[in-house]
């Protein structure tokens, strides 16, 4: 294959005693003549690629048959009304409902009314407490970059806003729904409709991320900050201090441990925290003296289990878990914390998002999912101890048969790592996707996913690995993947590989590996130290120059996961594996497509675009390396169909590339 040329300057950075060549750093400016004008031409070679590639179209009818299953959300209730997001197989973006006091249905907020491009995205929404005012954010062309509305339910109309500066902001309303805290520009400030965002006051001056709550009736504020890797909370009684200037009071600083707080109907204060453990525990304490040394423990920590999140029914304390990624949930006397049961679940599958009245009740909505099973949301009522279906995904698909195995495998270090295998039944070697993400304590738990089940159903193995720096083992795990120890999570990545042709399930030249955003690195890292294991890769929206990752998109905010280049130890750290400093010449590197996105503000494409250079130029071998740019969409939601093109072409360039026809 002839690549496009890329010029190699003589780009060399001297820091803290290293010489790091970067010889492709003029494709880190977008606008350049030179950066277009080669991106162009990867993209011509993309599409010369794509055009080759077995079943395709094949490969795009089935994901979108298998996407047409929908999405349903959890419901939350304010004032009488019920408030859910779903998209069904016609719409291309979940739309905003809510269902009144008399039982009727109707759209509140429809991205494709707003824009019929698809281009226009809602990012978050919340009601106040009455149901009376929705804030929502919507963001265009994928750059998150949310401006904030005020909508007036009874008339749609919108009474406020646009406030620009609200990525993602959580806002929490006050009582009498006239003004609300939320974030904007990394700053917790106080708004009050009405008037202009400038004018605001501001409550926390310091830029960080931040994440708020309110208590049911609007008394308690809580403020939660991270920091390191943990985080920082404050709490403030509203009703004696004003909203402008709440009396903050410290609850947990510098602990580096996460806890996220929430005051309860009966006045309580409720801490499910990492502090003192690792896989979490659950604690109780008075409002007003908030501190560590007030904690009193309520559920404790479960020695194989981590502890995600609880809800409050009446008397009853419903506590989420996931077991080794495989959600369960517990059920528990309020005033004691003791265990009096749990929640019956469909199956071996993930559970959460749980919901419920804020004035009370017996009722708790969560939704499940598992490999074959489009998530759904189920009710629980506390009296009777069933679990219900609530609201199935709207759209009817059919599922292969498959079977799921959690293997359980050593890695470099002797530390035992699961990994979840997908195939439908029979043996022998088969193309396989390895899967990983290994960062920022997130876990890869068992959901429907119209990715995974084509490629079973076509009869190859899809593998997932549960590696270090996720959260399926709880706060240790992902310390564990972090900073000076990220090299973990590429050793445990190799080990699942490895796992996979020893157990006869795929060999090296059937193995794919896969991996998006962070996971993205995680590949870049294994197809650059361990180019023997693999035939075909896909970076997608990958971090790849780890030297220079700070520099760009939402790299500042993650320096307490990689480290800092400013830093002459974590700059060791670093460049001992960061995937574009590791290319080397001559080397017969997999197949691999790197999938960029041009409204991505969380990570610049410009990794992606060295990364190409690099391996373009050094790879001895005739496996292709390609770019595929996608304009008008960012780094997470986008329109169904955008979503399905690209499952399908990273299907396809997996499956040619690993020996796997697409399905009829």
């Amino acid at each position: 294959m002839i690549y496009p040329p890329a010029e190699r300057q003589p780009v060399v950075d001297h820091l803290h005693g290293h010489a790091v060549p970067d010889p492709y750093r003029w494709l880190e400016d977008p606008d350049s003549p030179e950066t277009r004008s080669w991106t162009a031409a990867q993209e011509e070679l993309w599409r010369e690629h794509a055009g080759t590639l077995p079943g395709r179209d094949l490969w795009r009818s089935r994901v979108a048959a298998l996407t047409g299953a929908g999405t349903v959300g959890t419901p939350m209730w304010r004032g009488g009304s019920r408030f859910f997001l779903r998209r069904t197989a016609s719409q291309e973006h979940a739309v905003l409902y809510r269902t009144g006091p008399d039982g009727v249905e109707e759209t509140l907020l429809d991205p494709m009314e707003l824009d019929p491009s698809g281009l226009t995205t809602l990012d978050h929404w919340q009601p106040d407490l009455d149901g009376r005012l929705v804030a929502y954010q919507l963001s265009r062309s994928g750059d998150e970059r949310s401006e904030l509305r005020v909508m007036d339910v009874a008339t749609r109309r919108v009474v406020d806003g646009p406030i620009d500066r609200c990525r993602y902001a959580p806002v929490a309303w006050l009582p009498d729904g006239k003004a609300f805290f939320y974030v904007r520009g990394r700053q917790v400030r106080l708004h009050r409709l009405g008037t202009p965002a400038g004018d605001d006051a501001v409550i926390m001056a310091e830029e960080r991320s931040y994440g708020l709550g309110i208590s049911y009736n609007g008394r308690w504020l809580t403020v939660s900050a991270m920091a390191g890797d943990g985080n920082d909370l404050w709490i403030a009684d509203l009703s004696s201090s004003s909203p402008e200037r709440p009396d903050l009071r410290v609850i947990q600083r510098g602990a580096g441990a996460v806890t996220a707080p929430a005051v309860g109907r009966d006045g309580r204060l409720y801490l499910l925290t990492t502090l003192d453990a690792p896989r979490g525990r659950l604690c109780v304490a008075d409002p007003a003296r908030p501190g560590p040394e007030h904690w009193i423990g309520l559920v404790d920590e479960d020695p194989e289990a981590v502890i995600g999140e609880f809800a409050i029914a009446g008397q009853t304390l419903l506590v989420g878990w996931t077991r080794h990624a495989v959600g369960e949930i517990s059920v528990h006397d309020l005033a004691t914390g003791r265990r009096r049961g749990s929640v019956p679940l469909p199956g071996l599958g993930s559970a959460g998002g749980m919901t419920t009245r804020p004035e009370g009740g017996h009722e708790v909505w969560f939704t499940y999912t598992d490999s074959v099973t489009p998530a759904g949301v189920h009710r629980y009522d506390t009296r009777t101890g069933e679990t219900s279906p609530w609201s199935a995904a709207p759209g009817a698909v059919e599922v292969p048969e498959l079977e799921t195995r959690q293997l359980v495998f050593a890695s470099a270090d002797g530390t035992p790592v699961r990994m979840v295998v997908l195939a439908r039944p029979g043996s022998g070697p088969r193309p396989t996707i390895l899967y990983g993400y290994g960062g920022f304590g997130l876990s890869l738990a068992p959901s429907y996913s119209s990715y995974i089940l084509p490629w079973v159903e076509a009869g190859g193995v899809f593998a997932l690995a549960q590696l270090r720096g996720g959260g399926e083992e709880g706060a240790a795990w992902h310390r564990d993947g972090m900073l000076e120890r990220k090299q973990n999570v590429f050793d445990d990545f190799a080990a699942a590989a490895e796992k996979l042709v020893s157990d006869g399930w795929t060999t090296p030249a059937r193995l794919g590996a896969c991996g998006e955003s962070n996971g993205g690195l995680l590949v870049g890292a294994a197809l650059t130290q361990r180019p023997d294991l693999f035939a075909a890769a896909v970076c997608s929206a990958p971090l790849l120059d780890m030297v220079r990752y700070e520099r760009s998109g939402l790299g500042p905010v993650w320096r307490s996961e990689y480290g800092s280049a400013d830093d002459p130890e974590q700059l060791g750290w670093l460049l001992g594996y960061s995937p574009y400093h590791r290319v080397a010449d001559g080397v017969d590197y997999p197949a691999t497509l790197l999938t960029t996105f041009g409204g991505d503000s969380r990570v610049d494409p410009m990794h992606a675009r060295k990364m190409c250079a690099a391996l373009q130029a050094a790879t001895s071998g005739s496996r292709p390396i390609l770019l595929r740019h996608e304009g008008d969409v960012g780094h997470g939601s986008r329109s169904a169909g955008r979503a399905v093109d690209l499952a399908a072409d990273m299907l396809a360039f997996l499956a040619a590339h690993t020996g796997l026809e697409a399905g009829t």
